[in-house]
Parts: structure tokens; sequence; C-alpha cells
């Protein structure tokens, strides 16, 4: 069943981050998920699971991204229907690259409604684009454990090598400086107004990008916290 109280040390709601490529949010998610002990959504993972599990969800999926082709909203948005109801998400959720659209985004307000959620807090992450490009071509990911770094920010001891695990670090195809630019432009133009949207509704929260990994993540659990205090 969703949450219908407001537990001391529960996330009990969705939170959803929201920003430009390159501006942290998967780092922070994967962070935000761990101290409250509920599951980091990505609707990439999501995919990735039901073709690799032959789900009906899957196999309607596997060709169109084969093709390169973007999944559909309608076919993204049972995915997320079907991963909230999971016993896992009772106590709440971190959103990473979803909503995309305010389509989505009015879709997903419905769906938490249904589920006894109260509204999302959403988190905007604003960070200069050529911030962004310098952040998203350094970006190396371990092979193995897919821990993230960056060769200027936030480089390994060891070039080339996971701090964790001595794993192998990569650059993904999609972070070469060739790639990113339109990636910026399409960011822009779907996911910006996203921005407005929520601003509008009054549940946005903005943090600057630009600061440590360890600053971001002190200010997005004063935000967290803050939202989790009873209202007077």
């Amino acid at each position: 069943m969703a949450p219908d109280t407001r537990h001391p040390d529960k996330l009990d709601r969705a939170v959803i981050f929201l920003g430009p490529p390159g501006a942290g949010k998967g780092t922070q998610a994967k962070e935000l998920a761990k101290r409250y002990g509920v599951p980091h959504l990505s609707t990439g993972d999501m995919l990735r699971e039901h073709v690799s599990k032959v789900t009906p969800l899957g196999k309607e999926a596997k060709p169109i991204m084969e093709r390169g082709d973007l999944v559909p909203d309608s076919l993204v948005l049972r995915m997320v229907r079907e991963r909230i109801e999971r016993p896992d998400c009772s106590h709440g959720f971190v959103f990473d690259g979803f909503p995309r659209t305010v389509a989505q985004a009015q879709y997903l307000g419905v769906l938490l409604r249904q589920h006894g959620y109260r509204p999302p807090l959403v988190v905007h992450f604003a960070l200069d684009p050529a911030l962004v490009l310098r952040r998203i071509t350094g970006r190396r990911m371990c092979k193995a454990g897919g821990e993230i770094y960056n060769i200027y920010e936030r480089p390994p001891k060891v070039e080339g090598r996971c701090d964790s695990d001595g794993g192998e670090l990569e650059q993904r195809p999609d972070d070469r400086e060739e790639i990113v630019g339109p990636r910026l432009q399409a960011y822009e133009k779907q996911t910006a107004p996203l921005v407005a949207y929520y601003r509008r509704l009054g549940r946005l929260h903005d943090v600057d990008a630009s600061k440590s990994v360890e600053e971001v993540t002190q200010r997005v659990l004063e935000i967290v916290r803050g939202a989790r205090q009873p209202a007077h």
C-alpha cells in the first residue's frame, strides 16, 4: 500500500531531480536513495530490466531501442506505473531523468495521487552551459561497479582506474563532445519547460550544481528535511 502517514526517518514521497546532462543528478540521486533506503529509479534502468527479462513491456521496447528511436511516452509511463507499484517503493523513491516532458509530469502527478502520495519534491540542478560541457566530456565510469568520476573535478587516484575495485574507467560514447551539443539542445527544448511548470506549482527548489559533490549533497538534504517538516 502507498504511504498514508509520515514516518520520521522515512522519505515517504517522490523526489524528482531536474537539470541538464552532467549536472550530477545521478550521483546525488544514488546518495539520497541510499540515505533513506528507497529505490533510485531511472527509466533507462527500467527499460534495460524489462528487455533483459523479456517482459511484455520489454518485448515492445526492444525493437524501438535497437532502431535508436525514442521509446514513446505510452510505454515509458506504463513502466513507471509498474515500477512504483512494487513494495520497495512504499516509503518513497528518487527519480533521475524522469519526467522529461510536461506531459509526463502531469501523468506522474495523477499517478502519485492515485497511489496516495503527496505532491513530489522537485530539485532543480542549475548549471552554466560551459560547465555542463566540461562535466560531461570529463566523465568516466567504472566498467565493473558503475562508479562515476570526472577527470577535471573528481579524478580517480590512479588514472583510468576505479578507486573502489580497480576496474577500468571508460567514457560513454554519448559523453563525447560531438554528441553533447545536440543533447544539450534537446534538453533545453524538451525538458527545460519542466522547470517552469514545477516552479509555477511552487514545488521547485534550486540547487547550485557548480558546487562540490559534498556541498550539493548537503543542500539536497536540507531541502528534503525542510520539506518533511510538519506544516504549521
